[in-house]
């Protein structure tokens, strides 16, 4: 069964108040990271795979992206971006990303932020969007890190009788597979990969790693907001970017 909490009108509202707050690493740490992996986006076919709020549809089309299609799985999401997206080289389609079917050689650009953690069968996504890439097409990516992602209790932080972060757990790295997190809601299912399993699918669907990125929060940040030295600590988000050999 495919996952849909962003509909979830707790969870919904929850993740609306940590975008428009800017209290998550979105804007601060994982925006920022894939945006320097971008190619030239004049003149490029664009498709967002987990849309959401439509930010970076729009952020595309602004750049002169000849067309960007934003999908995501979530109605609410799909509503909102549609909303306050009205771009004419812009389209929104509600749908799972297991579900999407685009002609071969559509897209010069595939890319996906915080989403692909999300999706039990990787390798299948990584070998549609393989199809979906024109020749010397690029794929970009973002999920949590796998070191974020590997405890299966999901606990986080071990802190002292202060209440103080101490250090952060890496157990069961090895056991990829689901993981029940409580985020919003309960019951939020992620899925954990090792690092070589990531990069070795993706070779083996044929694209060709140009970069990785592990991004942490600069100094200069955490002075405004002290709560992102966390992130300095151990490395919340990877990014990946391939492109179709």
């Amino acid at each position: 069964m495919k996952q849909n909490v962003y509909d979830h009108p707790q969870f919904f509202e929850g993740y609306k108040n940590l975008r428009e707050g800017n209290s998550g690493l979105n804007d601060v740490l994982e925006q920022p990271a894939l945006r320097k992996l971008l190619p030239q986006l004049v003149d490029t076919r664009i498709l967002d795979i987990g849309s959401g709020m439509g930010q970076f549809v729009m952020h595309c089309s602004q750049q002169g992206a000849k067309k960007v299609i934003g999908a995501d799985i979530s109605k609410k999401m799909i509503e909102f971006s549609q909303k306050n997206n009205r771009d004419v080289n812009t389209e929104f389609i509600c749908s799972a990303i297991e579900d999407l079917q685009f002609d071969n050689q559509s897209f010069d650009l595939v890319t996906s932020s915080l989403v692909l953690h999300y999706i039990k069968d990787f390798r299948g996504i990584a070998s549609k969007i393989h199809k979906w890439l024109d020749t010397n097409g690029i794929f970009i990516f973002s999920i949590e890190h796998p070191i974020v992602t590997s405890t299966n209790s999901m606990q986080g932080w071990i802190c002292n009788e202060q209440g103080q972060k101490v250090y952060w757990p890496v157990d069961n790295y090895s056991e990829e597979g689901s993981r029940n997190q409580s985020w919003f809601i309960d019951g939020v299912i992620k899925y954990h990969r090792k690092i070589s399993s990531i990069v070795n699918e993706l070779i083996e669907e044929g694209f060709q790693i140009e970069r990785i990125e592990e991004p942490e929060a600069i100094l200069e940040a955490v002075t405004k907001r002290p709560e992102l030295g966390e992130h300095r600590r151990r490395p919340p988000l990877l990014l990946i970017k391939c492109h179709k050999r």
